[in-house]
């Protein structure tokens, strides 16, 4: 019975969940997180000094542009007062979808276009993600949506089920 006692601490203090240790090389501007997912971000966001690699509430996103790959979904993050800007990407499986997450939108409009490289890729603004919580869509490779209030919005690019071509590819993505 005592040592049933001694092992049950231990076994907690072994279950308890580590926060995960982070890697960052100055080389490529990459951060690699031990839990096995990738997050990489813009050449300019480290030179900022302001690298952020978790999203607790004691922590502010002031700068950074990080993208994370989970499965079959590429999750892209950008501060609102970054626009206009141009994000280039690629999708290299047909399942893929790109979520591209403008934290602190103040704008009244989103207006943006997907530019694929090859012509013939079949690509869309599949739904935008208001910041009350409603979705939107589908869209074509051009979006121009009146936002009526300020906050987070996502804009989910993915295939296009109601057209052939191809879905893999680099593609850029035009914001104002």
């Amino acid at each position: 019975m005592k040592k049933l006692l001694l092992l049950i601490p231990i076994f907690l203090i072994s279950c308890t969940k580590e926060i995960a240790t982070a890697e960052i090389t100055t080389e490529n501007d990459s951060v690699i997180v031990s839990d096995g997912t990738f997050v990489e971000s813009d050449s300019d966001s480290f030179a900022n000094g302001k690298v952020i690699l978790n999203d607790d509430d004691n922590s502010t996103e002031t700068d950074p542009t990080f993208r994370v790959v989970q499965g079959g979904k590429i999750t892209k993050t950008i501060d609102g007062n970054r626009l206009p800007l141009k994000i280039s990407d690629e999708f290299t499986s047909s399942d893929q979808q790109y979520i591209l997450q403008i934290k602190n939108f103040k704008g009244k409009k989103i207006t943006g276009k997907i530019i694929p490289e090859n012509p013939e890729m079949n690509i869309r603004f599949n739904q935008i993600k208001l910041p009350n919580g409603e979705f939107d869509g589908p869209f074509g490779v051009d979006l121009n949506f009146e936002i009526d209030r300020n906050g987070e919005i996502w804009l989910i690019v993915g295939k296009n089920l109601m057209a052939s071509g191809a879905s893999t590819g680099k593609f850029s993505i035009e914001l104002k």
